[in-house]
């Protein structure tokens, strides 16, 4: 998995609805598998601080995300991605599908995956050691699914399966632990802006039929 797209959302006056969701999940990708580079941390400060869509589910937890990135450090919030999901064994937060929906990591639920993934004709990158079932792993996917130029693959169909059966089932079990954290601060806020986010995309697929 590569993940390398631009950290801001775009800005109302050259709205794309679908720019806008390809380069929301490369944002969230980007969050949750590493503690954040600078360059994102300043990029998503000096970002519009309005959503696409004034008004829309998303302001709110956008700009929450925005002011706790400015009020923090760089340091202290890749501290923060450390202590939340770093470390040497287990993790205080996992971000693995299996873990919340088995209560294992490798279960069955990552062998459905990678399955799905091989139809898709896609796969892990050899120099990626998180297992196919990671959250960044599966916006990465996703953002594929939008922006990707086949559009045998890159279509409304793929992408509607694609989350209602590996993101949907267990993202907000996910979200609700980081939210849960004590040490939760900017993470708490990322974890709220992938929830509204999933809430959007659920409803705009339900909207589909």
């Amino acid at each position: 998995m590569t993940v390398s797209v631009s950290a801001a959302l775009p800005p109302p006056s050259d709205f794309d609805e679908e720019v806008a969701r390809a380069e929301i999940y490369g944002l969230l990708a980007q969050l949750f598998y590493a503690p954040a580079s600078p360059e994102l941390l300043e990029a998503l400060r000096k970002a519009e601080p309005q959503a696409p869509d004034a008004g829309s589910f998303l302001e709110a937890p956008w700009q929450d995300l925005q002011r706790e990135a400015q009020a923090m450090g760089d340091a202290a919030i890749a501290a923060e991605y450390d202590t939340l999901f770093g470390g040497m064994g287990k993790p205080e937060v996992y971000l693995f599908g299996s873990h919340y929906l088995t209560g294992f990591l490798n279960e069955k639920p990552l062998v459905g995956l990678r399955n799905d993934l091989q139809v898709l004709g896609l796969a892990r990158d050899a120099t990626v050691s998180e297992t196919e079932d990671h959250i960044a792993f599966l916006c990465e996917v996703m953002r594929y699914l939008i922006a990707g130029e086949d559009a045998g693959v890159s279509n409304l169909t793929r992408q509607r399966e694609f989350f209602s059966t590996h993101i949907q089932p267990w993202v907000h079990d996910m979200g609700a632990t980081i939210a849960a954290h004590p040490a939760a601060r900017f993470y708490a806020r990322a974890a709220a802006f992938l929830l509204a986010f999933a809430n959007v995309e659920a409803q705009g697929f339900d909207m589909l039929g």
